[in-house]
């Protein structure tokens, strides 16, 4: 579809029906759920897979989310363990991808799993993304709707900037609630959770026996998605922890650091992940040639800021 401009439709039950149609024919679709705009394809074809590669140009050793619509569904492509089920119960639906061993009958592109032996799933909370789920009856692969490195869409809008002609058809759902990724969590051999990438839900303060705090070292394996160390990019140099802009940045604010645009005035971390996304994208877009952006800190919601930051800043 190069050089083609991408249609986009409103969410209503038109719209969620001419999504449902293009998917099932292998086409490219940008949902919205509550955490980014994804960009979804049949998880059990080859072809639909490999265009979501190519419309980003992302790497073929960085796995996919697969997006389900509950517990069953996922069970079909994991394994999972009656603990695990109940687990992920407590989690879905909702903004929190759980990395399971795969299920060697999974009916899964291979691309989907970058060759691992295990899949990364989630259920979204989003009611749009729900509705196209459950009519299409197959489960999605579903990056974020962007240029591969680049920064992640929240809107309809964003989605265009870096794949306006490269796919099938946008699904407008209005705004994204939670503005940043899902929370990754890892299933490992001792029967614990990992952290592999911090998100909306916070994990910082559990204390649950089965769950250990930790992130990948640089220069580990992938094991899911969003572990790049250069990621999130709005196409210019980002200078962190800035008090003050100097005359070419463009100031991101926070709190009682006032800025071109800012990520919450009150300090809110909720309202500041929200539009993280929405002010990288002012901030690429701006006659300016570089960006600053102020402290947040680093609690709660901050993790997951500041680990967005630090890869936007790589």
């Amino acid at each position: 579809m190069s050089g083609k401009q991408t249609p986009t439709v409103p969410a209503d039950a038109a719209g969620i029906a001419r999504a449902v149609e293009v998917l099932r024919a292998g086409g490219l679709v940008a949902i919205p759920t509550e955490t980014v705009y994804g960009l979804a394809a049949r998880a059990d074809s080859e072809a639909a897979v490999a265009r979501i590669f190519e419309a980003k140009g992302r790497p073929g050793f960085n796995p996919l989310i697969v997006h389900v619509t509950g517990v069953e569904q996922a069970a079909a492509l994991a394994e999972m363990s009656p603990e695990t089920r109940h687990y992920a119960s407590q989690h879905w639906p909702g903004p929190v991808t759980l990395v399971l061993p795969r299920r060697a009958d999974a009916a899964l592109a291979p691309a989907v799993t970058a060759g691992l032996d295990t899949v990364a799933v989630r259920v979204p909370r989003h009611l749009v993304a729900q509705a196209v789920l459950a009519g299409l009856g197959v489960p999605l692969a579903a990056p974020s709707a962007n240029r591969s490195g680049f920064v992640s869409p929240t809107t309809a809008a964003h989605v265009l900037e870096t794949l306006d002609g490269r796919i099938d058809l946008v699904l407008d759902g209005g705004p994204s609630d939670a503005g940043i990724e899902s929370t990754i969590l890892k299933l490992r051999a001792d029967g614990r959770w990992e952290q592999l990438r911090p998100g909306p839900e916070d994990t910082a303060n559990w204390h649950d026996s089965h769950f250990v705090q930790g992130a990948p070292l640089p220069g580990e394996a992938i094991e899911a998605p969003g572990q790049l160390a250069s990621h999130y990019s709005p196409g210019k140099p980002v200078r962190l922890a800035a008090l003050v802009a100097a005359e070419d940045e463009f100031l991101i604010g926070f709190g009682v650091v006032e800025g071109d645009v800012t990520l919450s005035a009150g300090a809110d971390l909720a309202e500041a992940a929200r539009r993280l996304y929405a002010c990288l994208h002012q901030a690429a877009l701006s006659r300016l040639p570089r960006i600053a952006i102020a402290p947040v800190p680093e609690q709660g919601l901050g993790i997951a800021i500041n680990d967005r930051l630090r890869r936007a800043a790589a």
